[in-house]
């Protein structure tokens, strides 16, 4: 059955892709992007792949762009749009944390809010929470961000219980190390404030790891089919291989000694 889709981040990356090809799937596909520019080339891609797609401007921290995309009636909103700041725990700027807490985690859910109180007067609704495995595992140089999506995973939990009762379900997806650009983008944020003649904590070479991403491709076929699906696991994560790596590391946790 179709159903009407709000996606967030949907400039680049997963939410662009996975928007066309939810679309392309026959939903009513409303895709927002941080900015003009962003909103232009996607109305271009959907014209060239002659799909149906409504493309608006929503920078998630601009409280008139939330006013505006609550104008719309929902079946799904999928909280995909995010940011990556990179650096020690123990010297990146608390400003660079905040921005990212207001973006990743806030924002959205100040969106959120708003979409879920319409779907409970319509009697239905999902929300799905775009986090990552770095909700569920720590990685050490990206722990901003680890938090942001760790604030994300006890959100919809908490959400998920309290909105059942009123017909609302509540999932996340959990994304691997995809190639998209994100990962890379977000390794090198960094360096935009790291000082190596006063910072005391040397910084990883991340060159390995980043040569080492899937094909986004597969995560975006796993999003098409979850999204509007009715009944699916609560988490998603994908590649399916890193599911006895994330239990590995909670149990490392639960373990470690100091």
């Amino acid at each position: 059955m179709s159903k009407t889709i709000f996606i967030t981040g949907a400039g680049h990356g997963f939410g662009k892709e996975t928007a066309l090809g939810l679309a392309k799937a026959g939903h009513r596909v409303i895709a927002s992007a941080q900015i003009w520019p962003q909103v232009w080339d996607l109305m271009e891609e959907a014209k060239k792949q002659d799909l149906k797609l409504e493309v608006i401007k929503l920078d998630l921290r601009d409280h008139i762009d939330r006013s505006r995309a609550l104008t719309y009636d929902i079946d799904v909103l999928v909280n995909n749009a995010g940011i990556m700041e990179s650096g020690p725990m123990a010297e990146i700027p608390v400003e660079r944390v905040r921005e990212s807490f207001e973006t990743n985690v806030f924002c959205h859910l100040e969106l959120t809010q708003g979409f879920v109180h319409k779907m409970i007067k319509q009697g239905h609704g999902k929300v799905v929470w775009i986090s990552s495995v770095a909700g569920i595992r720590t990685t050490p140089f990206i722990g901003t961000y680890c938090a942001t999506k760790h604030a994300i995973e006890a959100i919809a939990w908490a959400m998920k219980e309290e909105l059942e009762p009123h017909g609302i379900k509540v999932a996340t997806i959990n994304p691997g190390p995809y190639l998209t650009g994100f990962n890379d983008t977000g390794a090198v944020s960094m360096l935009q404030w790291y000082d190596p003649e006063k910072d005391v904590i040397k910084l990883p070479d991340v060159r390995d790891v980043l040569l080492h991403q899937y094909n986004p491709q597969d995560m975006i076929d796993v999003m098409v089919k979850i999204i509007p699906a009715d009944h699916h696991l609560y988490r998603t994560v994908n590649p399916k291989e890193m599911d006895d790596k994330l239990k590995q590391f909670q149990a490392g946790v639960w373990n470690a000694e100091i």
